[in-house]
């Protein structure tokens, strides 16, 4: 899996690279299906709705389900992170973020960065997310909503809200720009909504200004999202977090098809 170099300046110029339809539909349905089971699975590592028992987010997935170990190995996302970070990298964070049907909850506008090195102290910003589409992502599904070229601004914020979710997740509200930084972000660099078909992959950059809002249709809106880290560049808290939320193994990961 190799990136065109049309492709490799569309991410340093926009922050965010989608590619459609890297993953045949036959693939999509087993990782939902590893999704639910895993889902379904109580414990720290899943986090639910407000007041439901609807999930929002499950975390490390990889650790319980060898779909998703196989998928953080996949040439189709290693080749690229690789090639765009020019580093080797190791698994800093594996969760699925879920919208159910008639009202997912909104995820607040949000640099993933900040979050990270408020919580863990992490150096730079020499990650990136990547995420697989589990479902068709329309307009109606609540999608991911990029401010394009916004990394290259830098962190827009330096704290996290008093009244945050968690001790150990940092919800992206918990973090959130205020609207007059949002507003002027727009007027600066627009909006560009992830609308693409199930199975296709979005590479995002760590300082990129995202979000998305709330789910009101009738149909789903699973995301699964891969964050790589440099292996030079682990977290310097002496204070570390669970290792479902922070991957402590730092060994540089290899294509399934390099491994064998």
């Amino acid at each position: 899996m190799r990136l065109s170099s049309d492709q490799m300046y569309q991410y340093e110029r926009d922050g965010f690279l989608v590619l459609e339809n890297l993953f045949s539909v036959a693939e999509v349905e087993a990782l939902r299906a590893a999704f639910e089971a895993d889902a379904r699975v109580p414990g720290p590592q899943r986090v639910l709705e407000d007041g439901s028992d609807r999930v929002r987010a499950v975390y490390a997935s990889h650790e319980r389900r060898p779909e998703f170990a196989e998928l953080i190995r996949t040439p189709r996302l290693l080749g690229p992170v690789r090639a765009l970070l020019s580093e080797s990298v190791y698994l800093y964070q594996m969760k699925i973020n879920a919208k159910p049907p008639f009202g997912g909850d909104k995820w607040g506008w949000h640099q993933d960065y900040l979050a990270w090195q408020l919580a863990d102290q992490l150096p730079a910003p020499k990650l990136i997310n990547v995420t697989v589409l589990l479902d068709e992502a329309t307009e109606f599904n609540g999608p991911l909503i990029m401010v394009p070229g916004s990394h290259a601004d830098g962190l827009l914020r330096e704290d996290r809200a008093d009244d945050h979710r968690s001790e150990q997740h940092l919800d992206p509200d918990d973090i959130a720009l205020g609207q007059e930084e949002l507003a002027a972000l727009a007027a600066k660099h627009g909006f560009h909504s992830i609308k693409a078909p199930a199975g296709s992959v979005v590479f995002f950059h760590p300082e990129i200004v995202h979000g998305s809002a709330p789910n009101m249709s009738p149909f789903p809106r699973r995301l699964f999202i891969a964050t790589y880290n440099a292996t030079d560049n682990v977290p310097l808290t002496p204070n570390p977090r669970p290792r479902y939320l922070v991957g402590r193994d730092v060994t540089p990961l290899e294509p399934l098809e390099a491994a064998r």
